[in-house]
């Protein structure tokens, strides 16, 4: 009689840990369901993307070749693109990443706005450019409402966010300015004849970021990759940074233009050949251009 019931209870134990497995292994699929669904999800906004920013240097490509001679401007802002496009072709698949590219195709957008709002002539022989950023404006604000919705269901919301609240700046040049003892600036080309660099930015409006003090890092590289200025360094975790000069302003949550001078390392004349500026926020480069000096 009892090994009657030993049996029985042994086997209402079997039963138990049977359906008990049972159930977890179901839940473990059903987890691993949602999560192929969530990396698919995601590759094919970044597929999205990637065609957004290969029309838009499509567009580029097509302004320019309408002009017998080739907006510069716009010729910095198609190679940005360019590069752009083939880091996100490189990138790691997450929500972090794909904001971070998202945020910059807007700041594209917004410098893209700045450059027509310069060139008149540009806008009016190109207008139907214009459209059709328009309607791809509205197909990356549509798409934008369901990675929204994706970033919502994700713990690292937060840390999107943060990296999301940042100063970006648009429409960045650089050029020689000779500087007369009245205090007059006149750009040149001639590298023997400039006294400083001159490098001109506008901060873009961001409503994440708090209004009040604040700074970005230019760095200016001459033809021979010497940094120019001060050429010191501040260190961001792993990172260091060598910069020319610290820009210190005070932002007002509206767009802001700033100008900074940047000197030789000597009393010598600058090098000919081709300039790099870069400014960055913290460890991050925002924003990049090029100019030549003769």
């Amino acid at each position: 009689m009892e090994n009657s019931k030993s049996n029985t209870g042994l086997k209402v134990a079997l039963g138990i840990a049977l359906v008990l497995f049972i159930a977890t292994g179901f839940y473990t699929m059903n987890l691993k369901s949602e999560s192929d669904k969530a990396n698919n999800d995601l590759n094919k906004e970044k597929q999205l993307v990637m065609n957004d920013l290969n029309a838009m240097a499509k567009q580029y490509d097509e302004a320019i070749g309408e002009n017998e001679i080739a907006n510069k401007d716009l010729v910095i802002a198609r190679d940005r693109i360019q590069g752009l496009i083939d880091s996100l072709r490189i990138s790691e698949t997450n929500v972090k990443s794909l904001w971070r590219y998202k945020t910059r195709y807007n700041n594209l957008k917004s410098e893209m706005d700045v450059l027509l709002a310069q060139n008149d002539s540009l806008k009016i022989e190109n207008s139907y450019l214009a459209t059709s950023l328009d309607s791809t404006r509205v197909r990356l604000e549509e798409r934008t409402m369901f990675t929204d919705s994706l970033l919502v269901q994700n713990t690292a919301l937060a840390e999107v966010v943060e990296n999301a609240s940042i100063l970006n700046t648009v429409d960045l040049k650089g050029f020689g300015v000779i500087e007369r003892t009245s205090g007059k600036l006149i750009p040149t080309e001639r590298a023997r004849r400039a006294d400083k660099i001159r490098v001109c930015f506008t901060v873009a409006k961001n409503p994440l970021v708090q209004a009040g003090d604040q700074e970005l890092y230019v760095q200016v590289i001459d033809p021979k990759n010497n940094i120019l200025g001060a050429n010191e360094q501040v260190i961001f975790g792993e990172k260091t940074l060598n910069y020319s000069i610290v820009s210190k302003f005070n932002y007002e949550k509206s767009n802001l233009n700033v100008c900074e001078f940047v000197t030789a390392n000597s009393d010598k004349d600058f090098e000919k050949g081709r300039y790099v500026v870069n400014v960055f926020n913290q460890k991050d480069l925002v924003s990049t251009s090029e100019f030549t000096l003769k």
